[in-house]
């Protein structure tokens, strides 16, 4: 197992399937000691024990981030098992719209849920653990989001985007990316770099099993701008190395 990230600490929201799983598998890969949070604390055990049985290293971690008190416990056990945070992939995210309703008709309750998840509780969840992520000596914050959410592709009547008709999750998105560039904005003269992710049209239970790409390659941009050098970019919107248009 490759040792150059075995002093990292890294957290992965919303990693008992999917994506975040895979992240947290590559990650751990190599190196890094990669906490699995999830909201069911049984859930987070069970999937962190299957990367466990394949000898890396990962614990679980219960982490809602729809609840303060949930993220705000994470903080501190984090706090008290490790003392700082050097890596933070703020990947728990849901799609609720319903894709028979025009864009205009989707229900209150459904932005509601939507933002709460994607938008509101990355927001918090990024609060609570800046702290611990300026006690690293370099700390990196990939921000979980998606093509859905550029306002450059999403308005380009010629691009696929502009006719994927999930409003809630597209608006939530593209808040995320806001708020990415106002948090390395803050940031840009420390040692914490923060960029947004595109993980790619993927086969997961979010798209239903359809898609363009394996779950191992969605995970592989988070992997990669968690693990960014010092002369990596900052306030990005990345792809597979590429930069998307916010």
């Amino acid at each position: 197992m490759p040792t150059y990230h075995s002093n990292k600490i890294a957290l992965v929201t919303g990693a008992t399937r999917g994506i975040g799983y895979e992240t947290v598998r590559q990650l751990a890969t190599q190196g890094v000691h990669v906490l699995l949070a999830g909201r069911d604390r049984t859930k987070a055990v069970e999937a962190a024990l299957k990367l466990q049985a394949e000898g890396l290293p990962v614990e679980a971690v219960a982490l809602d981030v729809t609840k303060s008190a949930s993220i705000a416990a994470a903080a501190d056990e984090i706090e008290k098992r490790h003392g700082r945070l050097d890596i933070l992939v703020n990947n728990a995210g849901i799609a609720r719209d319903d894709s028979s309703r025009p864009r205009s008709q989707q229900s209150l309750q459904t932005w509601r849920e939507t933002f709460d998840t994607n938008l509101f509780g990355l927001i918090e969840t990024t609060q609570a653990l800046l702290p611990l992520l300026r006690k690293a000596p370099v700390a990196r914050i990939v921000n979980v989001s998606s093509a859905l959410g550029s306002l450059g592709l999403t308005s380009d009547i010629s691009t696929p985007y502009s006719t994927v008709p999930v409003p809630a999750y597209n608006v939530s998105k593209s808040a995320v990316n806001a708020w990415t560039v106002q948090l390395a904005h803050e940031l840009r003269d420390s040692s914490i770099k923060v960029n947004t992710v595109h993980p790619g049209y993927v086969k997961t239970d979010m798209n239903k099993g359809e898609g363009e790409l394996e779950i191992a390659q969605g995970a592989e941009t988070s992997v990669q701008m968690a693990l960014i050098g010092a002369d990596g970019p900052n306030g990005s919107f990345q792809y597979r190395g590429e930069v998307l248009p916010w």
